[in-house]
């Protein structure tokens, strides 16, 4: 390097004052004004960020509340979401339909926002068909034409459901109804709006009769059973064949319960006719226990190849029957059959104190031109009992090996070339009563509400009388629920919103006075 290159270079001393007096630059702090009007701007803008953003959580809320979108329902027994029958049930409406609802603020009030509302599940409906309308009226002042035609006042609650033909009116007590062997809040709106549409759109409601006259158990014991079918537009009457002479044109299905007494003679002919015309019957029978001779009651099962058992079914797995009650079984349904494949999933029943089917051999059954379908069975440890002496639970040396045993069928007996006759048969009356089932020392149960019971017996009329969109696995919407005052409902709501609230302005602190420490 040359020497006038060297003298040109700054001397190390000089070069580190340079450095230093740099970094003093840098490192100089801004005025404090400046400083607080930045940390203004970002707070100011970190707030309008929020707005912004809960601005835009309310507008989507909004535009999907207008859209009327349909709910995601990850919950395992679909509680928010329509089931398959009712889906089916709106698709198929061809008439115009109105739901009106009542004051659904005041039904929210009764009954608790948590749960799902009226007229939330009413849109559901109008979502699958146009043609069912959702009118939702909470000053019923303002119409005159409801408050003289149905008497509401200012106060009233309910739905109207209406067709040109006729009209349906609910109350909340038919759409939200209370467990008292639970203490659980029972939500039936779907339930109860599906079967009024269908009773408001019906042109013809099925019939169906059931026997009277010679019965051990009272109408009073199927009273449960009469609503359901009522609420899924059948008409339930009782029938005495000794004034009435013979089974009615207009019968559908002809349903009969456990005899205490053999049938008279004219009866068993009227039921004869009936089964020759193609008649269709159901029958729920539980064991001749008494082994009271019915040679009239048996004359018409012989049509079909069957009879009841006069003994019982027990069983010996704990896992098929009620805690500690070998007597009460539970059966396998098949999914397979003409009654329940359309629900394409398994049931299970409760029968308690059930016979066994007894089914005449495929030669005795060909000649009868009758068909057998297997609706239901025992488990394979079942076994039958007819000595009721008998106190022990335990299968004896005088019981019979009954395992898989018959107590559900379908008979579809060819008359002619047109003409076909069905019986469905259980051997059990006592799983559609409302007859009180202990299930502790402080709860009870009706034998109906257990397991799918209601399901299976409701289903078979389904099939029988036509309605296969009618056949499916009721939805259980049974809610827990707890009531809270005033004063408590406006803390919940005040810690919902406060401490999000609270917790960003503390973030937006933190974050502020780490920057201001760098």
């Amino acid at each position: 390097m040359k020497e006038n290159e060297i003298k040109d270079l700054p001397n190390k001393e000089e070069q580190n004052k340079e450095n230093n007096s740099k970094d003093l630059v840098v490192k100089k702090e801004k005025p404090f004004k400046e400083k607080k009007a930045k940390w203004l701007r970002q707070t100011s803008l970190t707030v309008l960020l929020i707005l912004i953003i809960v601005a835009a959580c309310i507008g989507i809320n909004i535009a999907v509340e207008k859209a009327n979108l349909a709910d995601f329902d990850f919950t395992k027994d679909k509680v928010y979401s329509l089931s398959e029958q009712s889906k089916q049930i709106a698709k198929n409406i061809d008439k115009e339909v109105e739901i009106i609802i009542i004051n659904q603020n005041i039904i929210n009030q009764m009954v608790g926002q948590q749960y799902n509302g009226v007229e939330d599940i009413s849109k559901k409906y109008n979502g699958i068909n146009d043609a069912i309308k959702i009118e939702i009226v909470e000053d019923v002042t303002s119409r005159p034409d409801l408050t003289d035609e149905y008497g509401l006042t200012a106060d009233s609650t309910g739905v109207i459901v209406k067709s040109s033909e006729r009209e349906k009116i609910l109350s909340i007590y038919d759409l939200y109804t209370t467990d008292y062997t639970t203490g659980q809040l029972k939500n039936t709106v779907e339930e109860v709006l599906t079967n009024a549409i269908i009773d408001v759109t019906t042109d013809e409601k099925p019939v169906i009769y059931n026997l009277t006259g010679h019965n051990k158990y009272s109408s009073d014991y199927l009273y449960y059973f009469g609503v359901d079918l009522e609420d899924e537009a059948y008409e339930f009457e009782d029938i005495d064949l000794l004034t009435a002479g013979s089974v009615p044109d207009d019968c559908s299905v002809l349903m009969i319960t456990t005899l205490a007494e053999d049938i008279t003679e004219a009866e068993r002919d009227a039921i004869l006719d009936y089964i020759q015309s193609g008649g269709k019957i159901i029958l729920f029978s539980d064991p001749n226990s008494t082994g009271k001779e019915m040679p009239n009651f048996q004359e018409v099962l012989d049509e079909y190849g069957i009879s009841i058992s006069e003994g019982v079914m027990l069983e010996q797995d704990s896992d098929r029957m009620l805690y500690g009650t070998p007597s009460a079984i539970l059966v396998t349904v098949s999914p397979y059959t003409s009654v329940t494949s359309e629900t394409n999933m398994n049931m299970n029943a409760c029968f308690m104190t059930a016979g066994r089917i007894d089914i005449a051999d495929s030669e005795r059954l060909e000649e009868l031109g009758v068909a057998v379908e297997t609706l239901a069975t025992t488990g394979e440890n079942s076994f039958y009992r007819t000595d009721y002496s008998i106190e022990t639970a335990t299968q004896t040396d005088d019981d019979e090996d009954a395992g898989n045993a018959t107590v559900g069928a379908l008979l579809k007996k060819t008359i002619d070339e047109n003409t076909t006759s069905e019986l469905i048969v259980y051997s059990n009356n006592i799983f559609i009563t409302n007859l009180q089932i202990a299930i502790s020392s402080q709860y009870y149960s009706y034998a109906l509400d257990f397991y799918n019971n209601e399901d299976l017996a409701i289903n078979s009329i389904a099939y029988l009388t036509g309605r296969e969109n009618m056949i499916t696995i009721r939805k259980d919407a049974e809610q827990s629920t707890y009531t809270v005052t005033q004063e408590q409902n406006t803390n919940i709501l005040a810690i919902i919103f406060t401490i999000p609230v609270v917790i960003m302005i503390i973030g937006m602190v933190v974050w502020q006075f780490r920057r201001r420490k760098k």
